[in-house]
């Protein structure tokens, strides 16, 4: 505070004594930071309620009703993410939203306690993980990337588990459905946007790809955006999922998140 300053403050105190009124506070200077009011610390609560009574994440445009228009909803949620890091429960952000979860490092405590079911084929596996590299993708153009065919029975299950999607309908022969993932897909293996794929240096470091790729070899950049391509065409109006008819071998395995392959 400048000298001027602190002679204006003393010539206010002293006005105050005279006149018994309430002068008005000095601005705080720039470079001192007030400390959280008992204002902000209601609205984190009020956040950190709605995210924990909420059944399925929540967008910040959901959280926004419930405050003025000009209240940073985004620096709530990140102030109160700081607040539960390192907890027992994270507040992390998943295919644009916001949900409380169990620290990465504590999913073992848990897998005990989570209902054993089984796991998807490895065709099943395959197909899902084409659909969500290549997206949007026909059938026949998965069969084409596996070099194999791919049943009905597969796509009908990936259908059931709600990680998949039927988009539209490409504009070819046959005019053939077209395939992509889902909110829940990124939700349950905790992707906040399909670009969060890992690409193909993370999966040669997690053995997942053979170190002896052929040249050239590229991985396509994933992209789940809503609008139909140019080669699409959306779906009739009296399409939904296609009728399931999965194949013993396809049926629906591990969709609990934090269950791992033994």
């Amino acid at each position: 505070m400048s000298a001027k300053q602190a002679e204006r403050a003393v010539d206010v105190t002293a006005e105050q004594d005279e006149q018994g009124a309430e002068a008005p506070m000095l601005p705080l200077p720039s470079n001192v930071m007030a400390l959280p009011s008992a204002d902000r610390r209601e609205k984190l609560r009020i956040v950190e309620a709605l995210l924990f009574a909420a059944p399925e994440p929540l967008k910040e445009t959901e959280l926004a009703l419930h405050f003025g228009k000009d209240e940073d909803v985004q620096a709530l949620l990140e102030e109160l993410q700081g607040l539960y890091a390192g907890r027992g429960v994270n507040l992390v952000r998943v295919a644009g939203k916001w949900a409380f979860r169990t620290a990465d490092d504590l999913s073992y405590l848990l897998e005990r306690q989570a209902v054993a079911q089984r796991r998807l084929s490895r065709a099943a596996l395959e197909t899902l993980a084409i659909i969500a590299y290549h997206q949007p993708v026909t059938r026949a153009e998965i069969e084409e990337i596996r070099g194999v065919s791919t049943s009905k029975g597969t796509l009908d299950v990936l259908l059931e588990t709600g990680w998949v999607k039927l988009r539209g309908r490409r504009r070819a022969p046959g005019r053939p459905v077209t395939y992509g993932t889902t909110e829940n897909f990124l939700e349950h293996f905790g992707f906040e946007q399909i670009q969060d794929l890992p690409g193909l240096r993370e999966l040669k470091g997690a053995g997942l790809l053979d170190s002896n790729l052929p040249p050239g070899f590229t991985m396509p950049s994933p992209d789940d955006s809503e609008a139909l391509r140019e080669d699409e065409d959306p779906l009739d109006d009296e399409e939904g999922e296609e009728p399931l008819g999965a194949d013993d071998d396809d049926v629906l395995v591990d969709s609990e998140p934090g269950m791992r392959d033994n």
